[in-house]
């Protein structure tokens, strides 16, 4: 069965001819022929047929500088569209393999395998398993929003294109609409004219709940099911497997404009959606349930719901009696259409909570089953009962977060007036502070009083003033998270415990409204992981929270900066060895641990195929509960299509069920003493090399002078500031500008820096290279770290690079440039030689999708070289240059 009309390279070239068409009508031929000139110089080069770029270069810094600016908005928009094709293959590569039952990761094989074990373990690895994406704010976003709603609009062309069956007439009408929309897209701002506000980014992550992942979940959940019944005939449970979290509209940590009103409008506009979302769901619903009421017999259990309906809302049931005389099914749905317009609203009638809604579908679901239709069931109600089990009342519930040293200072202004000199006290003296004050029944400080406090402290207090409102009028599961940024002792916890105290949302013993997270990120906080976890676990007031919350403890790791202070093999060792160590310090207080990964899009950052990352983790680490955070264009790439972001869903779900399992099974995976030996060996001298680097004399200023920093900083990509406190150094740097800025010269030092060193000193040190290759074969964290290293090597050009490295003072290049191409050249080596291949990557499309992408990011890269190195910039050029910023990132597809 065919299943596609089109490939790859079709799409590639029938809309680049169509840019060029479009480029031409706007523009003019000379334009038209100044882009083919410098696509065709740059092809040239890379195929061998031109000696050197100087070709390309002559050209681009001879143009006027608004013939500079059209060539950046041709490769812009040419990389725009090219996504789309690379989407679209992928979307023709699920559905084929689907087809041919060649799927990798896919649901039925992790049923498979889940096959292997007695009833009682499967439905134990089900109960377990509770996924947590968590999508962030963070600046990572090029692209306007105006600029993806047209470019989803391509893509649903190219869709019809590619799966349906068209008449000439039709296929042409598409291609014209296809047209319209490059047209448009080509007479559209590129770059924002002003920076985004933090509702613009909540309702950004609202788009792919509301539009993608609410109809994706339930064909996932489906899938599951099939796939499990094929494998495990019996009376097997699914219960929710999926949570959506977010930090958009709640993320305090750096970023002053997320205020408490921003927070109650994000949690207002979320309810509004998911509930009329349910509304149009049960609406479609009541069009399949017409069973005459004559012909069935509803039930006592369901007669006993509609009559309490009735009660409840006689004026809304009197309607529903008279629009479906003798039908049931419809009167009720009409009722519970009704309880969901009033949820939040002063009528009385609404649903209390979400259970009540579930207990509605549960109650006809039964009425169907026993009247023999359970295949309308499994069709129709199912799937809404799973949707409002995952996405609540609330569509995604949000998580605070703050920087420690925000509560300490508010919390020690506020004591300030009470005559304590917080500031004062010692580490042991401040957790004993605490834990009375919590311990106690009367109110230590007035959270509502913040007349003398500073700007921030006052915020900090209002927050916690809110919560309480906000639990109460949303559930407090829609904000019952509050993550701590730079967590470095057990006060930094028992702080927000304090505040949550006064506040009124912890009352203990009986009730404690949020999990409080702390955040890991730096070595002083990873190595102090049980000086830190340990004293919490068994302090006095924090041993009730968690007896409250079920015995579990959220724990984040920060992937960004651990990388930035550590390097990249070092980071990932050490967060490695923490995890493993977590999971000891939890099971020796008979914790169950949920690790929040706090993982960027790009490979520095953690970033990396999900899945592989999931199935790498420490047994002892694998609860079951796991979390972790999606950002900046990677949710996009991610969620965008529906069948891509049911793929993800699916491909993290096989890799959570499979390494849950695993670790049921042995609880502790088997990792060589002497493998161990050779890891510390590497990453500790690897550290040295990397923080060698960074703290080396110069180093800094070859950074802003050999990167586009100083332009990232100023763009418009989010709402939060690009660093700190303003300082001109590496450690308040924010992770996401460093590598942004690395990604965008083309070396992405963030992702392989310092690895060929370690290795190289652990050789030297008596080591073998068949060890090495032997923990690649056998070791998943090992063979994950170094193909994702592997992947940023891959994707780093160093003759580009040069370029940018040109722009330094001469000395500080000299010192530098060699440093950092010598370190690549010999980390390519060694991983290739380990990983006993002839290439560093390991992925055919990633090959191809390489060659098809850097000819022609390479013109972006020298015009923006050419910009930055001039010393006045007019108005037009510094549009210019912000839109190869952009041009880049999309050719790249990848910011930080």
């Amino acid at each position: 069965m065919r299943l596609h009309n089109r490939d790859v390279r079709q799409d590639v070239r029938e809309l680049g001819a169509l840019l060029g068409d479009v480029l031409e009508d706007q523009t003019s031929r000379r334009a038209f022929d100044t882009v083919e000139s410098c696509r065709q110089a740059a092809i040239e080069y890379r195929s061998g047929e031109l000696e050197s770029r100087d070709p390309l270069v002559t050209e681009l810094e001879n143009l006027s500088p608004h013939q500079q600016r059209i060539v950046a908005r041709a490769f812009t928009t040419y990389f725009e569209l090219i996504n789309l094709a690379e989407e679209r293959e992928r979307v023709r590569t699920i559905r084929t393999e689907s087809q041919e039952g060649t799927l990798d990761d896919s649901l039925e094989t992790a049923a498979e395998e889940l096959g292997e074990a007695d009833i009682e373990t499967v439905q134990q690895v089900l109960d377990d398993v509770l996924i947590e994406p968590t999508f962030t704010a963070h600046p990572t976003e090029a692209r306007r929003k105006t600029v993806k709603s047209k470019l989803r609009e391509i893509s649903t062309y190219i869709e019809t294109l590619d799966e349906r069956l068209l008449t000439d007439k039709e296929e042409s009408q598409v291609w014209r609409d296809i047209d319209a929309e490059v047209t448009s897209l080509w007479q559209t701002p590129q770059v924002r004219n002003r920076q985004p506000e933090p509702e613009d980014e909540a309702r950004n992550v609202q788009w792919y709940l509301e539009n993608t992942l609410f109809d994706v979940v339930g064909e996932v959940y489906d899938e599951l099911d099939d796939a499990i019944d094929e494998e495990l005939p019996g009376n097997l449970e699914i219960p929710k497997l999926f949570e959506f979290r977010s930090w958009a509209g709640s993320d305090r940590d750096g970023n002053p404009y997320v205020t408490p009103d921003v927070t109650a409008n994000t949690l207002e506009r979320q309810r509004s959606v998911i509930v009329e979302q349910y509304r149009t769901q049960l609406k479609r619903l009541s069009g399949v349930l017409s069973q005459d009421g004559s012909r069935i017999d509803a039930g006592s259990a369901f007669q006993a719901s509609l009559e309490a309906d009735r009660e409840r809302l006689p004026g809304s049931a009197r309607t529903a009696e008279e629009r479906y005389p003798g039908e049931p099914y419809r009167q009720k749905l009409k009722l519970m259409r009704e309880r969901l317009r009033r949820v939040g609203d002063v009528r009385p009638g609404g649903y209390d909570d979400v259970d009540d809604l579930l207990e509605d579908l549960e109650v006809i679901a039964t009425s169907l089953r026993n009247n023999g239709a359970e295949s309308v069931v499994d069709a129709h109600v199912d799937p809404i009962r799973r949707q409002v089990a995952t996405f609540g009342f609330s569509l995604a519930s949000l998580d605070l977060r703050e920087h420690q040293a925000k509560h300490t200072d508010a919390i020690a202004e506020a004591l300030e007036a009470e005559g304590i000199d917080y500031h004062g006290l010692s580490e042991d003296e401040r957790v004993e502070f605490l834990t009375d004050a919590v311990l106690q029944e009367e109110s230590v400080i007035n959270l509502s009083d913040t007349e003398n406090l500073s700007d921030d402290s006052e915020r900090v207090l209002r927050l916690f003033d809110s919560l309480a409102d906000w639990q109460t009028e949303y559930g407090s599961h829609a904000i019952d998270t509050y993550c701590i940024s730079m967590t470095e002792e057990p006060s930094h916890v028992l702080e927000v415990l304090f505040l949550a105290d006064q506040a009124g949302v912890v009352s203990l013993p009986e009730h404690a409204g949020i999990d409080i997270v702390p955040l890991l990120e730096t070595e002083y906080a990873l190595s102090g992981a049980r000086r830190i976890m340990g004293t919490l676990f068994e302090n006095e007031a924090y041993a009730q929270v968690l007896e409250a919350r079920g015995q579990t403890q959220e724990i984040m790791l920060g992937y960004s900066d651990s990388n930035k202070e550590n390097g990249f093999l070092a980071a990932n060792w050490s967060l490695y060895k923490n995890q493993r160590r977590l999971g000891e310090i939890c099971d020796d207080h008979d914790v169950t641990m949920r690790l929040f990964h706090g993982r960027g899009g790009s490979i520095s950052r953690g970033g990396g195929p999900m899945n592989e990352a999931l199935l790498a983790l420490p047994n002892s680490t694998v609860t079951g509960q796991v979390k972790f955070t999606e950002q900046g264009e990677a949710i996009a790439e991610k969620y965008a299509n529906p069948r891509i972001a049911e793929r993800n869903i699916e491909q993290m779900l096989n890799a959570q069920l499979r390494a849950r399992k695993q670790a049921i099974d042995q609880p502790e995976e088997e990792v060589h003493e002497e493998w161990v030996d050779a890891m510390e060996t590497m990453a500790d001298t690897a550290r040295q090399e990397y923080r060698d680097l960074l703290e080396s004399e110069g180093f800094v200023q070859y950074f802003e002078q050999a990167t586009p920093i100083t332009v990232i900083e100023d763009l418009d990509l989010g709402s939060r500031p690009a660093s700190r406190s303003g300082e001109r150094t590496v450690e308040d740097l924010r992770a996401i500008p460093w590598v942004f800025s690395w990604t965008q010269s083309r070396c992405i030092l963030p992702g392989w820096y310092a690895i060929a060193t370690g290795m190289e000193a652990y050789l030297e040190d008596g080591g073998s290279m068949e060890t090495l290759q032997e923990m690649y074969d056998e070791w998943p964290f090992f063979r994950t770290t170094l193909d994702n290293a592997a992947l940023s090597l891959s994707r780093t050009e160093l003759e580009i690079a040069e370029r940018y490295a040109e722009m330094a003072d001469p000395e500080l290049r000299e010192r530098f440039f060699p440093r950092v191409s010598d370190e690549y050249e010999r980390a390519a080596d060694l991983i290739t030689e380990i990983g006993q291949r002839d290439r560093l990557h390991t992925r055919d499309w990633l090959g191809e999708n390489l060659e098809r992408r850097n000819p022609y990011v390479d013109p972006l890269n020298v015009l923006q070289v050419h910009l930055l190195n001039r010393n006045h910039r007019t108005d037009i050029e510094e549009r210019t240059l912000r839109l190869t910023v952009k041009g880049i990132a999309a050719g790249m597809k990848n910011t930080g």
